[in-house]
């Protein structure tokens, strides 16, 4: 048994993660900003522990003799229209709470093995019909630069002698939340269909195996950087068919550009496009997805 902290445990890959280092035995111990939300969806955890970005202390005494953290906490990135407020919230939560538990493992008289931080592909240039994998340079835009500067500060860790590894998740299907859970409503009412031109890829990972590569970076040695999507690289155009299909629905109603704009702002970019984004270091590391096929991972999602 392991005594492994979670950060950010009561979000969609967080829930997964506790569930399945629970099921092997391990002790989980868990930072979240709502003790009372965590205890309500985590009953049986052995400890709750507040979690705020922008506090150093109240929680360091947990880190040590820990045998990892896994960090996952930050503002729901498309949870609101990206206004000024909203991106400052999405940044700070990011860079300086990842500063805060990073200086907490570096003080700890006996430190971790191991620190996996979450990061996304909104690292890489987000250009349609560009090829990218775990080697490629950054791109440019707000969420790249967020991306750069969240795994800047985890990258301070190395001089404490701990193992890091940073993991780019994509967009994470699961049935009742995040993207997958939002684009089901309109295709139940008929009305679903691709976003923009449709022809921007999809960087899209089985719930399952977002939380199995979390897990296995932990249990592994490995350091640097793993591209969190499957290798079942698809376009929005056949992944709205893929869906509707399996939903028995249409996939006719394309949502215009101008309207994602309209709705989602400065986000909107991160949506209408999007280059091909391939997990080679991640398969280079031996991690076997369980998920390569949309079709099957579709089917499993929505039909259990």
């Amino acid at each position: 048994m392991k005594k492994i902290i979670v950060t950010g445990a009561t979000g969609l890959i967080g829930q997964s993660i506790v569930n399945k280092l629970k099921d092997r035995g391990d002790e989980v111990i868990i930072f979240s900003r709502s003790k009372e939300k965590a205890a309500t969806i985590f009953p049986d955890t052995v400890k709750h522990v507040i979690w705020d970005y922008n506090l150093e202390k109240g929680w360091q005494e947990y880190i040590e003799e820990s045998h990892a953290v896994i960090h996952l906490a930050g503002e729901n990135v498309m949870g609101k229209r990206w206004g000024q407020s909203h991106k400052k919230k999405v940044l700070d939560s990011r860079v300086i709470g990842t500063r805060n538990i990073v200086d907490a493992v570096c003080k700890a008289e006996k430190k971790p093995s191991v620190f996996v931080c979450a990061s996304a592909v909104g690292f890489y240039n987000n250009e349609i019909n560009l090829e990218v994998d775990e080697y490629s340079s950054e791109g440019k835009g707000f969420l790249s630069e967020v991306v750069q500067k969240w795994e800047k500060e985890s990258t301070k860790i190395d001089d404490c002698g701990v193992r890091r590894v940073n993991i780019r998740t994509g967009i994470v299907l699961a049935k009742n939340d995040g993207a997958l859970a939002k684009m089901l409503t309109p295709f139940k009412l008929f009305i679903g269909g691709p976003l923009g031109s449709g022809n921007q890829w999809m960087p899209w990972i089985h719930i399952d195996d977002i939380a199995d590569l979390f897990i296995f970076a932990v249990d592994n040695d490995i350091k640097g950087i793993l591209n969190g999507v499957a290798p079942g690289y698809i376009k929005m155009n056949d992944f709205s068919k893929i869906l509707g299909r399996t939903l028995n629905r249409p996939s006719l109603f394309r949502v215009p550009e101008f309207i994602l704009k309209l709705v989602l702002g400065e986000a909107a970019e991160t949506v209408v496009k999007g280059s091909k984004i391939i997990p080679k270091r991640t398969m280079e590391e031996g991690f076997n997805f369980s998920y390569t096929d949309l079709r099957t991972a579709l089917n499993n999602i929505l039909n259990n």
